[in-house]
């Protein structure tokens, strides 16, 4: 019982690592869509997530084609500065995946447009900042599903 993270296309190996952890400490599965702008054997990847990667539950993907067809029956949300609602509205589920873009550009339009009823925002409440840190912003809507769910997702 848990919830999914999903990383499109990650680009800096510490923001992974640092999620892995994030997934292990959560008790949720990652899952890591290629291509990755490190390689996983990084000592950086394995530095931020020390040594939990070999308790991570984590899978990789050659493509976002490939995590979509594999996944076409699951419930997704998808997290991007351009979403309308707010991450907290999400109906948090055992086994929701929660999908987010690369650090440099987020989310690719052909998949915000694809999936609008989906999309969710974290608020942000300065006009000088642009969007939060990938592992910052995964962190923020990870606690919130476990907030919701309670123990109900394999927390202990």
């Amino acid at each position: 019982m848990s919830l999914n993270i999903v990383l499109i296309e990650p680009e800096i190996p510490m923001n992974t690592g640092n999620i892995g952890r994030l997934s292990l400490a959560s008790g949720c599965n990652l899952h890591l869509v290629k291509p990755f702008g490190f390689e996983l054997d990084d000592k950086r990847l394995k530095r931020a997530g020390l040594d939990y990667w070999k308790h991570i539950s984590f899978h990789t993907y050659e493509s976002s084609d490939e995590f979509f067809e594999k996944h076409i029956d699951k419930k997704l949300v998808f997290f991007s500065s351009h979403g309308e609602k707010d991450f907290w509205d999400v109906k948090y589920q055992d086994d929701l995946f929660l999908i987010f873009g690369k650090e440099s550009v987020g989310l690719s339009p052909e998949i915000t447009d694809h999936h609008k009823g989906q999309l969710y925002k974290i608020p942000i409440f300065s006009s000088h900042v642009r969007s939060l840190n990938l592992a910052n912003a995964v962190s923020v809507v990870v606690y919130e599903g476990v907030r919701q769910l309670g123990n109900s997702h394999g927390m202990t």
